[in-house]
């Protein structure tokens, strides 16, 4: 098993201490003696050291979470009563480029799981390599569209189980140490992600999986799958030796949902792998929320007939950067950079309402540990900072933001230009007599597109509205360009095969548009704006629809133990992207809502006397010239997630999102 640095284990010691764990830490071969989990198909249980045990877990996502929070919210967790947690492992996030890893900082995954097993939480692990979690591609790295355009996701094509094969065999080989037989926390793994739901429905895939990971792991780790509560479902999603588990949310019969299960696993425990306390948010629709007294009503149901559990979410954090994906309903609906969940824990990781209701509910079943119960971190408000505009999409081009310009006949996608997020510029040279006005048509937009000619701003194109085509007044000679943004990638079901960009040609009255020029502009989340230090503020005022980047200093006059979280305050600004100290906090867009505010942790932060750095990218319009305060975003202390929204009913129905 791995070992915890130095650094790490004195952090480890001292949280430890304080919660009363501290006897957890155990060394060498005592974790290993006589240690086994495995299923009781007769009395329809887990056995763990021979004894009788059941999970009631909460899930997690490292990679949502600032690692510095990692041991205050499993702390948090364990006061809840919960012995266990569960994670998704993120293919896209570790191996961001072919063959190129990242296990460092917040994707430290053994410090992830060390810290479990010294908090006492079992660790149930979902490895993918699909893994939806409304994140960009559901997971997957986006080059696969890159390195081979007609792969088959999910499917035993080989050149997606060769990618796969290669990025398992790293992964399960850091995995291995970390298995309970072996001294660690992770009971169980699952194979795939709710394939019932996948209509290609691969039978030779999912075997080949299932066999590569036992060869990994060895023969003795317990596999599981997870499917929606239906016989449809579980057709497909069952996997012959794999323990086939089912997943419903507050308000369900809990006996009635489990009945699936039962029809494909006639013996073992009851389990529901995704129990929903809340659910997701999308761009432009109500904010969800699940009442908590449905919460604890089945969670109390499933208990009482000694079912396991795992909370899907109980701490659901935040997609920061461009990480966050998009639904297919109504073609395409995006999803906000909160993922907040109404989920026990906040997004700010503070304890609601919901949490106390649950833990009350879990020690009717479970002892809960002797520490003290948690409340709220501190927040503050920091209050306004002035922003100045120093820049505009055009002289972006000439920066080191922008990448090198490419040039070819037919526009190329983000893959084909291997850019991963963030914006392309297309532009042709216009040749031709066309109408006045004549039909401009843009098919294949993925997602939203703002069009200039002869860089005056020309109106929104836009694929979650299906808006595909504008009228415009255009003459030979003139430069047409179109400024394309990726809102992210449709996180599940058959769509996630989701390439950006223009993905078919553009028409102008029927005529196609050749020659094109491209201007990639993919903002990485860290390093890429430190030349806007050398840039005065802009004479004059933004220009409506064009992208324009702002700029702040200010500093906050408290040492570095006194930083509390706060909130980003958007309200006036209308979409965009917020970079504080060089960190992608994420993608704003007030006026669509419900979110309001960007979640900025205390660790984002920089103590008196040194100076914080806060940009903004926006796409359409500032406030500026309208508030008499001037150009200014504000630091609040309270979120604010259920902003208003042009649609009032939602598009997807609570729990019902499989496909």
């Amino acid at each position: 098993m791995g070992k915890l640095t130095g650094v790490k284990m004195i952090v480890l010691a001292i949280l430890l201490m304080v919660c009363g764990l501290s006897g957890a830490i155990k060394k060498g071969d005592d974790l290993v003696k006589n240690r086994s989990f495995s299923i009781d198909y007769v009395n329809n249980q887990f056995v763990k050291d021979g004894e009788p045990f059941r999970y009631v877990s909460g899930a997690m996502h490292y990679f949502r979470v600032p690692v510095h929070y990692w041991p205050d919210r499993m702390r948090k967790m364990r006061a809840a009563g919960l012995n266990a947690l569960e994670t998704y492992v993120e293919w896209a996030s570790h191996e961001p480029q072919p063959g190129v890893y990242a296990f460092e900082g917040n994707l430290d995954i053994e410090y992830y799981f060390e810290l479990a097993q010294h908090f006492n939480l079992s660790v149930i692990l979902r490895p993918g390599p699909f893994i939806d979690a409304e994140r960009d591609m559901g997971g997957l790295p986006f080059w696969l569209l890159s390195v081979d355009p007609s792969i088959k996701l999910r499917t035993s094509d080989k050149s997606y189980v060769t990618h796969v094969e290669k990025w398992f065999s790293v992964l399960l080989s850091k995995i291995k140490p970390y298995l309970y037989n072996n001294g660690g926390p992770i009971i169980t793994v699952q194979v795939e992600n709710e394939y019932g739901s996948y209509s290609p429905c691969d039978r030779d895939y999912t075997s080949w999986l299932r066999d590569f990971i036992l060869q990994h792991l060895g023969k003795d780790v317990v596999l599981f799958s997870t499917d929606g509560d239906g016989d449809g479902y579980l057709q497909c999603g069952k996997i012959p030796g794999v323990y086939a588990t089912v997943d419903f949310g507050a308000g369900s019969n809990a006996v009635e949902s489990f009945k699936p299960q039962r029809h494909f696993e006639l013996a073992g425990p009851r389990v529901n792998s995704e129990f929903y306390p809340g659910w997701l948010d999308m761009w432009g629709e109500p904010h969800s929320t699940v009442d908590k007294e449905d919460v604890v009503k089945t969670l109390d149901d499933m208990l009482a007939i000694n079912a396991s559990v795992s909370m899907y979410m109980f701490h659901g954090g935040t997609s920061f950067g461009f990480t966050s994906g998009a639904l297919p309903s109504n073609t395409y609906t995006p999803c906000i950079t909160s993922y907040d969940y109404d989920a026990p824990l906040s997004e700010a990781g503070d304890p609601t309402e919901k949490y106390f209701s649950i833990r009350k509910v879990i020690s009717k079943y479970l002892p809960l540990p002797d520490f003290p119960v948690p409340v709220a971190s501190p927040k503050a408000a920091y209050g306004h900072v002035h922003l100045h505009y120093v820049a505009n999409l055009w002289d972006l081009l000439s920066t080191p933001i922008a990448g090198r310009p490419l040039q070819s006949t037919y526009p190329m996608t983000f893959e084909s230009l291997g850019q991963a997020n963030g914006y392309v510029l297309y532009c042709t040279q216009l040749r031709g007599h066309f109408p006045d006005p004549a039909l401009l048509e843009v098919k294949g937009l993925a997602d939203r597109a703002y069009l200039y000619i002869d860089m005056e701003f020309g109106g929104v194109l836009s694929r979650s509205g299906s808006l595909f085509s504008i009228l415009v007044q255009a003459t030979d000679n003139q430069n047409l360009c179109l400024l394309v943004e990726n809102q992210g990638r449709i996180a599940y079901g058959t769509g996630i095969k989701d390439f950006k960009g223009l993905t078919s040609n553009v028409t102008l009255n029927g005529h196609i548009l050749s020659s094109w020029t491209h201007h990639p502009l993919p903002f990485n989340e860290t390093g890429s704006l430190e030349w806007l230090n050398k840039i005065e503020k802009k004479r004059g005022t933004p220009m409506k629809g064009t992208m324009s980047l702002f700029t702040g200093s200010f500093a906050i006059q408290r040492n570095e133990s006194d930083l509390a979280d706060t909130f980003l305050n958007l309200s006036g600004w209308h979409k965009g992207v917020a970079f504080l100290n060089g960190i992608n906090l994420g993608r704003y867009w007030p006026v669509q809502g419900p979110q309001v505010t960007l979640y900025v942790p205390k660790h984002f932060l920089k103590a008196w006397p040194a100076k914080n750095r806060l940009i903004l990218l926006e796409q359409d319009r500032s406030p500026c010239e309208k508030n008499e305060l001037g150009c200014t975003v504000e630091f609040v202390a309270h979120p604010v997630l259920n902003g208003g929204t042009p649609v009032k009913k939602r598009s997807t129905k609570l729990f019902k999102k499989h496909v």
